[in-house]
C-alpha cells in the first residue's frame, strides 16, 4: 500500500490553516480547497489553493467544514462524485471533534474509505492527533493515515473502533461536566477549578498520565475511593444548562469578551498567540528538560 503523499484540506478556517501548514512544512503535496481560494493570505509556502476539487485525486482529504452533519455530508458527496473510481478514490477524513462518524458516513458510497482525524488547537503546535476508524474502515487505512501524521511530526492516538467524541474529548467532557456542576452548585468557582487543574491535575498527568498515576499511587486506595465518590458524581446524562444558556446569551468566551471569565479589553489574537507559545515551550521542556527516566522506572504494557 502506497504511503500518502498528496493531501487536500477541505475548508480553510483556523483549524484548516494549521493543519495545512503541518503537511506543507513536512513536504507533502498540499492543496487547500476553499471558496475564497483567490483571496487567501498566509498560505503555506508549499501549498496551493483551489476553488474546485482538482481532477487528479489526492491520497487523503481532510474536511474542516462547520460542525453540522448535513454540511459535512454534502462535502463528502461532492468529493465522492468528483472521484467515482473506487481504486483511485481518496481516503476521506472528517475533522469533527464530536459528531458520530457512523452517522456522518450513512449516505456515503464508500464508507470503508472514511475515518476521523481530530486535531487540537493550535493544530500546528499541539503534538497529539486522534485517528479513528469509521464503522467499515480497514486497520491498514487507519494505520496509513496515522503514519502520514507521524511524518508531519505528530503523535497519533489510534482508535480502531468508532465512538462519539474520540478518546481525549470523552475524558475532557467527563471532567468538565463535573466541573460545571460544581460551579452551579456553588461548591467551587471557575478560578478555583482552574487553579486545581493547573497546579495538581495537569503537572501530575504530564509525568505519569492518568492511568499510570493510579498504579503508582496504589489501586487499593483508588478502588476504595471509587466506591465512595463515583456514586456521588453528577450523572445526569444531559448537556449542562448553565453552559448552554451562556452560549445562547452570546457569552461564548474570549472572542466575545466574556465567558466564565471577563476578557473585555484583551487582545484576542495576543491571548491565542501566548497560549500557543506557552504550550510549545511546555512541550519542549517535557521532551528535553526533565531528562531521561532513571533505570528500572519504566513499566511494560500488560498483555491481555
Amino acid at each position: 500500500m502506497q504511503p500518502i503523499q498528496t493531501v487536500l484540506i477541505y475548508g480553510y478556517g483556523v483549524m484548516g490553516r494549521g493543519v495545512a501548514k503541518t503537511f506543507a512544512d513536512a513536504g507533502f503535496t498540499t492543496i487547500v480547497k476553499s471558496s475564497r481560494a483567490g483571496k487567501l493570505t498566509g498560505l503555506p509556502a508549499r501549498a496551493t489553493a483551489v476553488e474546485r476539487l482538482p481532477k487528479e485525486p489526492p491520497d487523503l482529504v481532510i474536511e474542516f467544514v462547520p460542525e453540522d452533519a448535513r454540511v459535512k455530508q454534502a462535502a463528502y458527496a461532492e468529493i465522492e462524485s468528483a472521484y467515482p473510481s473506487s481504486d483511485k478514490a481518496p481516503l476521506i477524513a472528517s475533522g469533527t471533534s464530536g459528531l458520530d462518524l457512523v452517522e456522518l458516513a450513512r449516505n456515503m458510497k464508500h464508507p470503508e474509505r472514511f475515518l476521523g482525524v481530530h486535531y487540537f488547537m493550535p493544530a500546528d503546535t499541539a503534538p497529539v492527533v486522534e485517528v479513528m476508524a469509521g464503522l467499515a474502515t480497514s486497520r491498514a487505512d487507519v494505520d496509513r493515515v496515522a503514519e502520514a501524521l507521524r511524518r508531519t511530526g505528530k503523535e497519533p492516538v489510534v482508535l480502531y473502533k468508532p465512538i462519539v467524541g474520540f478518546l481525549v474529548n470523552r475524558l475532557q467532557h467527563a471532567i468538565l461536566h463535573e466541573a460545571y456542576y460544581l460551579i452551579e452548585a456553588g461548591v467551587a468557582s471557575a478560578e478555583q477549578i482552574d487553579h486545581a487543574a493547573r497546579r495538581m491535575l495537569a503537572p501530575r498527568m504530564c509525568l505519569n498520565g492518568l492511568i499510570q498515576q493510579k498504579d503508582v499511587s496504589g489501586l487499593k486506595i483508588h478502588a476504595d475511593a471509587q466506591e465512595s465518590i463515583v456514586p456521588r458524581l453528577f450523572h445526569n446524562g444531559v448537556p449542562n444548562p448553565m453552559l448552554q444558556t451562556m452560549v445562547a446569551l452570546g457569552r461564548t468566551g474570549l472572542s466575545a469578551g466574556k465567558g466564565f471569565y471577563d476578557w473585555s479589553g484583551c487582545d484576542v489574537e495576543a491571548v491565542r498567540r501566548q497560549a500557543s507559545s506557552q504550550l510549545a515551550k511546555l512541550l519542549e521542556f517535557l521532551k528535553t528538560g526533565i531528562g531521561a527516566p532513571a533505570p528500572g522506572t519504566q513499566p511494560k504494557p500488560v498483555s491481555k
